[in-house]
């Protein structure tokens, strides 16, 4: 399977590590009244959908970068590729509006 790199361009997924649901990124706020919920939920109920999915990939063997992609589990098409670090702040800024 072939990712492109928003930055290198075409890589081999074997220099990759996929590491679940790119939900992760929204980690919850260990402040909040129901913490202890919201991370049980975080770390312990994941969806495992047949069909297009967002996951968390981390460039292990190039420039470690953190990647969310978009990938049909059924099929293994590679939808869509970004950033982690612009998705997360895609996120921030629609929460503050």
């Amino acid at each position: 399977m072939i990712i492109e790199h928003p930055l290198l361009g075409p890589r081999d997924a074997q220099e990759f590590t996929c590491l679940g649901d790119a939900s992760l990124i929204n980690r919850p706020d260990w402040q909040e009244d129901d913490a202890v919920n919201r991370f049980y939920e975080y770390l312990y109920l994941r969806d495992n959908p047949a069909g297009e999915h967002r996951e968390l990939w981390y460039h292990e063997q190039g420039d470690r970068s953190w990647l969310v992609v978009t990938r049909n589990t059924v099929t293994h098409e590679i939808l869509r590729v970004e950033l982690a670090i612009d998705v997360a702040r895609t996120a921030r800024s629609k929460d503050r509006t």
